[in-house]
């Protein structure tokens, strides 16, 4: 992967090991992921991969290990330490609040990085209207990029599962992040969902996000990225660009030969 003048990664993790009750989920796992990327992480079922972005993310805490935005340490940080630093995640089983509105759901999101906090926000003032009408522009702007600008008004439960991932990407985006982490973005939904939700992470990428990617979809992960890291039973046993992988011996023996076939 290649990186920036002067070689560093945007996010880095170096060293990173879990174990749950003497299994190990992940073995002292490196990875970098250069600024503007793509990146795919795949792997078997059990290989490591959610430990590793939940770990990544502070929302679980590791046995060792440490990781990095653009040099600065985030190791041991709360998730709304990793989302004011520049980090965002969406999850596997999409969360929402039903009865609010798209617009009112994506608001809510911003509230992580707009550095009004609870305090600021009872006494309301100057700040907390500036924040608010920033927040709304914002998530108007987004509404509009994902498709769903005609529904801005109406409570996310009227939403189809993959309009529900879509809303969530969005929201991953409302806190303006550097680096974004999509756990399974196209599991469960329809193919021209999947394009749909291929065009929008290129978009996204194109305006300077960078993106690790979790998804069993590995035909997904091969026309989308331009680098993909392969873990089995919590170690990477390959990393490089998609033309490398579907030929790596590690990588058909892990897949038993058949998911990353043409």
């Amino acid at each position: 992967m290649s990186n920036r003048a002067g070689g560093r990664p945007l996010f880095e993790v170096r060293g990173l090991r879990k174990r749950y009750f003497g299994l190990t989920a992940v073995a002292d796992l490196r990875l970098a992921v250069p600024p503007g990327a793509i990146v795919g992480l795949i792997g078997p079922n059990g290989s490591g991969k959610s430990t590793t972005i939940d770990c990544i993310t502070g929302f679980q805490a590791p046995d060792a290990g440490r990781w990095f935005l653009d040099g600065a340490e985030l190791t041991g940080q709360r998730p709304h330490c990793h989302a004011a630093a520049g980090v965002a995640r969406t999850f596997q089983t999409v969360r929402s609040y039903d009865e609010l509105s798209l617009r009112d759901n994506l608001i809510v999101a911003a509230q992580s990085r707009d550095g009004i906090g609870w305090l600021g926000a009872l006494a309301g003032g100057r700040a907390l209207r500036r924040a608010e009408a920033a927040a709304a522009r914002h998530a108007a702007d987004l509404l509009r990029t994902i498709g769903l600008a005609e529904q801005a008004g109406a409570p996310a439960g009227i939403l189809s599962y993959g309009q529900r991932k879509l809303l969530a990407i969005a929201a991953a985006m409302m806190t303006r992040p550097k680096f974004v982490v999509l756990d399974e973005p196209v599991a469960g939904v329809n193919p021209s969902m999947i394009l749909r939700i291929e065009t929008l992470v290129r978009q996204l990428n194109e305006t300077g996000v960078t993106f690790l990617i979790v998804e069993h979809n590995v035909e997904f992960i091969m026309s989308l990225c331009r680098s993909v890291i392969v873990m089995e039973q919590g170690r990477k046993i390959a990393d490089g660009p998609p033309s490398l992988i579907r030929n790596d011996p590690r990588v058909l023996d892990a897949y038993l030969g058949a998911v990353v076939d043409e």
